[in-house]
């Protein structure tokens, strides 16, 4: 259906004041140092998987995520691959899990390592997940998982899925099959917008591109209020019944929101967005956007919905992944 958000040439002018919450880079700065539960850091865990297909390599992969917990995904390599291996870090939309280990084959059948990392918690909706998430925070939650802890940004949950994310990153940066100057990190929707926060939450060493496709969670107190379908109304369906809950809410949320971590984010980024997105409004996106620091550029799908670019803007991914990484090979030897 047609957009009812801002015309594409107000987009792409959009800044809308949004107020940096106090010690946001100290709440992420200590989220990111703190040791595991036990005080012991495990290592990531690969272990081969036979899927029957004969030019994939894949493996179960369990990474220590935050509080050293094992954030589960699948790793494929293309078979036979004699030398570092660029790699794309993939994080997964609202409500899907990793899915079967012969899903999704695209990054190695290209030549790439490919790591799909698992949402903890979720996996209900087009793929199935293994990953738990133990911190189900205070009763009064609604259900789904944008207001799970938002009593405050200690307890939310995207505390929890933002450092997971990192720390599988920091996994493929000492993978010794992958070349560390050739990451780069996607997602669609919710996957967008934990790319987005692992781009400015590691500026280097860190990953070398971003991929945010139609991103969730950017510019959240515009969304909630815009957004007419969930997951954005799990936030308004939460304040319909905890009316004095307004303030500590967008509070929590704000040291989540998307469109502050671009401004931490240097890495050359390709964005997607979608004029008749009413999942992601594109005035949300193009907040994110319009505030990301490093060389950027985006791929506007005027007509569509949250499905966005679809296969179209896969081929325009793979050919931007491409020139990205030309010229970047380094090899593990002159890794300092």
């Amino acid at each position: 259906m047609p957009s009812a958000d801002l015309p594409l040439e107000e987009c792409l002018t959009y800044r809308p004041g949004l107020p940096l919450p106090d010690g946001f880079d100290a709440f992420w700065s200590s989220t990111l140092s703190e040791a595991p539960h036990d005080g012991v850091p495990e290592k990531p865990r690969y272990r081969p998987v036979d899927c029957g297909l004969a030019q994939v390599r894949t493996y179960d992969v369990s990474i220590p995520g935050y509080g050293g917990r094992p954030v589960r995904g699948w790793l494929h390599m293309p078979a036979g691959a004699t030398e570092p291996l660029g790699c794309v870090v993939e994080f997964l939309g609202y409500g899907r899990g990793r899915g079967l280990a012969h899903e999704q084959l695209m990054w190695a059948c290209a030549g790439y390592a490919h790591l799909i990392m698992d949402t903890r918690g979720q996996g209900w909706s087009a793929a199935g997940g293994v990953t738990a998430d133990t911190d189900a925070g205070a009763a009064g939650a609604v259900p789904g998982f944008v207001t799970r802890g938002i009593e405050s940004p200690e307890t939310y949950y995207y505390r929890r899925v933002f450092t997971d994310a990192v720390r599988c990153v920091e996994a493929m940066l000492e993978h010794p099959e992958v070349d560390p100057a050739r990451i780069v990190v996607t997602g669609f929707s919710q996957g967008g917008g934990i790319a987005l926060a692992v781009a400015g939450l590691m500026p280097g060493p860190g990953p070398a591109g971003v991929m945010p496709d139609v991103p969730f969670l950017c510019n959240i107190p515009r969304a909630a209020r815009i957004a007419g379908v969930a997951p954005y109304t799990e936030i308004t369906d939460y304040l319909r019944l905890h009316r004095d809950r307004t303030a500590s809410a967008f509070r929590t949320l704000s040291y989540f929101d998307a469109a502050h971590h671009a401004t931490r984010a240097t890495a050359p980024a390709l964005f997607s967005v979608a004029m008749a997105d009413e999942i992601c409004p594109p005035s949300t996106c193009f907040t994110a956007y319009n505030r990301y620091a490093g060389p950027k550029d985006v791929r506007v799908y005027e007509f569509n919905g949250h499905e966005g670019g679809a296969e179209h803007h896969r081929a325009e991914q793979l050919a931007w992944v491409r020139s990205l990484f030309a010229g970047r090979r380094t090899g593990r030897a002159d890794r300092s």
